[in-house]
């Protein structure tokens, strides 16, 4: 394979740190056609849908992509903004309001503010992680941290967007040194955000009889065969549960967005939600800690569907409690897990011999060419 177009190298261009944030990625329009190639993309992923390529490539192309799309275009228009996707539209929020506080922090650690760089790439759909590398190593990135907006580590989700990652810099000439972190289901500042979130909507809106938290499902088998998933999900609503000061009959974890017919991770949010209703639960209040911005999954399958099958299975009062967006304790914890994951290179710049000493070497390299 060709390389990649890379930048005109100099030496004497400062070397920066890059950050890049890795989301999942949406459609680019709520119309068959668009969700049709993103359906494509995403379900193409071998880390998505492990099935033998032989046997799920005719159901893919010749069932999925021609019933699917439509169906969810539908629901992808029920959420629809005039800003368009709300998935992307808070990811790039975030990362306006990450570079933001990231530079503060550089200032006090004696570094200009744009001596870390921050791009946001989507596994699937646009921005793609390879227009969000170019830009990085074009603005001189040598040292990247990857950091996917995933809390709880799951091979379909954190290890697909590596497995981008790698395939674009594998034909870049100048690697940039790599960092990743790969999950923070129990770090402190996320999970103080998330408790702050969830307390604040109880003070304007009253607190609930049962608090449902519910994460997106991954198939059984991937736990079977290792995946910490569904224990960073448990681990992530036990720290939550501690610091809301809940008991254990006061909260549940379920499962949602099931896709196909094997065994999924249990319990399933939709008979959670049906069955807490005719046991007699009157309010229900529901949060998605796994998801840190709004979209199909939270606005339409929870705060839309759910709703609706709650209240007509008895239930009376149904609440969504958005997801974690661009509130700032949030983008703090973001920064602060940032700046952790980067210690060891936030150095001062470097002084004006070596500077110099720089620029000699290059004039010395063109007086040599």
């Amino acid at each position: 394979m060709a390389q990649s177009p890379q930048p005109a190298f100099a030496h004497d261009r400062a070397a920066r740190l890059g950050v890049l944030l890795v989301n999942l990625g949406t459609p680019e329009a709520p119309t068959p056609s668009a969700v049709r190639r993103y359906l494509r993309e995403f379900l193409s992923d071998r880390r998505v849908v492990e099935i033998p390529r032989v046997l799920w490539a005719p159901v893919l192309h010749g069932v999925i992509l021609n019933v699917r799309p439509t169906k969810s275009a539908h629901r992808y228009a029920t959420i629809w903004t005039k800003e368009g996707s709300p998935l992307l539209v808070h990811s790039l929020r975030q990362r306006t309001l990450l570079m933001g506080y990231l530079g503060e922090r550089l200032r006090e650690l004696g570094l200009p503010s744009d001596h870390a760089q921050i791009e946001l790439g989507m596994r699937y759909g646009k921005p793609s992680i390879h227009d969000a590398l170019q830009g990085l190593i074009q603005n001189g990135c040598t040292r990247l941290l990857v950091l996917p907006l995933y809390p709880q580590y799951a091979a379909s989700t954190t290890a697909s967007a590596l497995d981008a990652v790698f395939s674009e810099l594998w034909c870049v000439r100048r690697v940039p040194a790599l960092r990743v972190v790969d999950a923070y289901h129990d770090d402190a500042g996320y999970i103080k955000a998330l408790a702050q979130s969830i307390n604040d909507y109880w003070m304007k809106n009253g607190r609930p009889n049962m608090l449902l938290l519910s994460f997106h499902g991954v198939p059984r088998r991937a736990l079977e065969q290792g995946d910490p998933y569904h224990c960073h999900c448990h681990k992530t609503g036990r720290l939550l549960a501690t610091e809301l000061g809940l008991s254990s009959e006061q909260y549940v974890i379920s499962f949602q967005s099931r896709f196909g017919r094997a065994a999924w991770l249990t319990p399933y949010t939709q008979p959670t939600l049906l069955a807490l209703a005719k046991k007699g639960v009157s309010r229900i209040d529901v949060a998605c800690p796994g998801f840190v911005s709004d979209c199909l999954e939270t606005l339409e399958e929870i705060a839309q569907e759910g709703q609706a099958q709650f209240l007509k299975a008895g239930g009376k009062e149904f609440h969504y409690i958005p997801c974690l967006n661009e509130r700032p304790a949030w983008i703090t914890a973001l920064a602060d897990l940032a700046v952790r994951n980067l210690h060891g290179w936030l150095e001062p710049p470097a002084d004006a011999a070596a500077r110099e000493m720089t620029l000699v070497r290059a004039k010395a390299l063109g007086a040599l060419s």
